[in-house]
């Protein structure tokens, strides 16, 4: 069993990274500039396309391909974009799928953008191409750029036999599957901080610390077990996405059944740090593993990263859930490269932590001050366990962890670890304490600050730090900030209504699953996308469509620190119908909007189910938050894509951008109504 998982696992490692290898981008690009007036520059930039392919114009029409995009990163900081960006002729040819004309470049093409350097300390102009090449399939790429202007000279291109050495190197640097791999990693390391991700790493450290005596099997079995990582969450979801498809996702990380048992499993690992039973594999797995000698503990460090796996994915799931969409499209490469990358990344700590399990053995297994980590972790444990209770309780509507019981639950928790560190409570395992060393006192500081951070949330404080952590501010029974705007919006409805211009329609037909469902900051919207289309085709305004999760601790984090912004919920109140969809409610259709999806061939219902088939066949997308401009005035027709106002958004904490996108969604729609 061994040897033939290691021989999966390297295979599938070498497999994905050829296939990598080989795919290169067809297009290549050289960027130039001269100078041609006092601090104005011209820049050039200049795509040289392999035979066979091709790529779009900058002005190729929405709800067709990609089209070519720049950004500049210096613009409002010291330059100025003299004019419209210009390009070659495109050719033009009409797309039978998406029923619009596009304008497409081969062989090459040119695209010039004139420039203004207002601050003489700006010495690089950077920024990043976008764009679509295309040939029997398509692939979305982008390329920074870099234009040194301090000299005001034409920019130097090296000859071709001096990138000739470099070419291979520079392929891969542009290729848009080393990107996606990146992006990926990136996201594996995002999801090690995640709360049921992180507290399995102590626990993977106690594993390995009652393992084998033997250094060269400790670390064998350390590596098999990274290895065991990789392999697992790689093919374990193209599994899911080819045969059980991407609502599986949703179902893994919002069910009660698996919330639930992993709620108990993190209080059993926090029994097990405070000193109650020491954790072991089941017997029927030690003496199966006895029988076959050697093999035994590859077998248990395989089905340790199995566990893994299996409890992880209710937190990473937003993060994987793109990637697995594009499993279940037929596009096999991408999703493993990008599976390969995440889990590269959740497997680095635990291999890490794994590979030197013997440093620990010289501690004492009991007291000291490992034990005193332990039982610090064992507190960590409890808190962080009672997310996945949470989030059973927000999709099934049970109304036992309202924000404030939470909170209080929380503030529990580390007093009582506060008043440990102190010694002021003794667990059966503990060393006598004659004194408080430096160390320990630094962490009672740090953690009766939190308790005191924690409590003005108890009574409507935002806690932004720990937004998406905590149940939704609508739950708090207590909230003073909602008390006074209720008591401000009654009074300017007494009088003359300013303000929000939504709420005239809004009250005249109240918004469908409103009596458990809620917008933040008091905003006012709906929760079913027919009924929030028709209303914005009512007051002749876009939809702004925001695709969340219950469990989704991104979404909380963008509702807090983006949503809170003045600018973004002034454009929200006025300018939008809000539609928020929820893709993990449990809610139970009315059995005449049962319906089977054209997707998948599942019947949907459930809320959630038919919000989350509606994302997936309209926006190509599974992963929340995820945020659409849409253009109302489309009428019923079943491809909404044509009718997007600007490219969607996800996570992202910019303020500013996201003003933009709003902005920008806004400004499509009136010039779409000026054709």
């Amino acid at each position: 069993m061994k040897k033939g998982l290691l021989t999966f696992v390297f295979a599938l490692l070498v497999g994905a990274y050829s296939a990598i290898a080989q795919m290169a981008d067809p297009v290549s690009w050289n960027f130039t500039h001269e100078k041609t007036g006092d601090n104005e520059y011209t820049l050039t930039f200049k795509a040289t396309i392999e035979a066979g392919w091709h790529m779009y114009s900058m002005h190729t029409p929405a709800g067709g391909a990609m089209p070519t995009s720049f950004t500049f990163n210096e613009v409002g900081k010291g330059i100025e974009l003299v004019g419209e960006m210009t390009e070659t002729e495109p050719s033009k040819q009409f797309n039978d799928i998406f029923k619009v004309d596009e304008w497409y470049f081969e062989n090459s093409c040119t695209f010039t953008q004139k420039v203004k350097v207002t601050d003489a300390s700006v010495s690089t102009i950077t920024g990043t191409v976008e764009y679509q090449a295309c040939k029997e399939s398509c692939v979305q790429l982008n390329k920074d750029f870099s234009f040194k202007i301090s000299d005001g000279k034409t920019a130097e291109v090296a000859p071709a036999d001096e990138t000739a050495a470099a070419s291979s190197e520079t392929a891969k640097e542009d290729d848009s599957l080393w990107i996606f791999f990146w992006v990926a990693f990136a996201g594996g390391l995002a999801a090690v901080v995640m709360p049921c991700v992180f507290p399995m790493i102590p626990m993977t450290v106690s594993f390995f610390m009652h393992g084998d005596t033997n250094k060269a099997k400790a670390k064998a079995k350390a590596l098999f077990f990274s290895l065991s990582i990789i392999a697992i969450y790689t093919a374990l979801g193209l599994i899911i996405a080819i045969f059980l498809g991407p609502d599986f996702i949703n179902w893994l990380s919002t069910n009660w059944i698996p919330n639930i048992l992993f709620f108990i499993i993190f209080m059993i690992f926090a029994a097990s740090f405070f000193g109650a039973f020491e954790i072991v594999l089941p017997s029927w797995l030690v003496n199966k593993s006895d029988k076959q000698a050697d093999k035994g503990g590859f077998v248990g460090a395989f089905f340790m990263a199995f566990t893994l796996v299996l409890v992880s994915f209710s937190c990473t799931a937003p993060i994987v859930g793109t990637v697995l969409v594009e499993a279940a499209r037929g596009s096999i490469l991408r999703p493993i490269v990008g599976m390969l990358g995440f889990s590269i990344a959740v497997a680095l700590p635990f291999g890490f932590f794994a590979f030197f399990p013997s440093k620990l053995n010289n501690l004492p297994k009991s007291g000291g001050w490992l034990n005193s980590v332990k039982v610090v972790l064992g507190f960590i444990e409890v808190a962080l366990g009672f997310k996945f209770l949470m989030v059973a309780d927000q999709t099934y509507h049970w109304g036992l962890l309202d924000r404030e019981i939470y909170i209080a639950i929380w503030i529990t928790i580390f007093t009582l670890q506060g008043l440990y560190l102190m010694g002021k409570i003794k667990f059966a395992h503990d060393s006598d304490l004659p004194y408080i060393g430096i160390p320990r006192l630094i962490f009672i500081i740090i953690t009766f600050t939190f308790v005191v951070y924690l409590i003005p949330g108890m009574f409507g404080a935002p806690l932004k730090a720990l937004a998406g952590y905590f149940p939704p501010q609508e739950t708090i029974d207590f909230d003073i900030n909602r008390i006074v705007r209720e008591n401000a919006k009654a009074i300017m409805e007494s009088g003359v209504q300013v303000g929000n211009k939504n709420a005239g329609t809004a009250s005249k037909e109240p918004a469908k699953y409103s009596d458990f469902l809620h917008l933040p900051h008091g905003l006012d919207g709906y929760f079913d996308y027919e009924q929030a289309l028709k209303v914005a085709q009512e007051q002749d305004k876009p939809l702004f469509i925001d695709f969340t999760g219950h469990g989704c601790v991104n979404c909380r984090e963008m509702e807090q620190s983006v949503w809170s912004d003045p600018r973004v919920l002034e454009m929200l109140k006025n300018d939008y119908v809000v539609v928020a969809l929820y893709v993990d409610d449990k809610t139970k259709l009315p059995k005449e909007e049962w319906y089977v999806s054209d997707y998948d061939g599942k019947k949907k219902k459930e809320l959630g189910k038919k919000n989350a088939d509606f994302q997936i066949k309209n926006f190509d997308s599974n992963a929340q938050p995820n945020y659409i401009l849409l253009d109302s005035r489309h009428g019923n027709e079943k491809d909404l894509r044509p009718h997007v106002l600007a490219p969607a958004r996800g996570h992202n904490l910019d303020k500013d951008a996201f003003v933009k996108f709003l902005q920008d969604g806004l400004k499509a729609y009136k010039e779409r109504a000026n054709k």
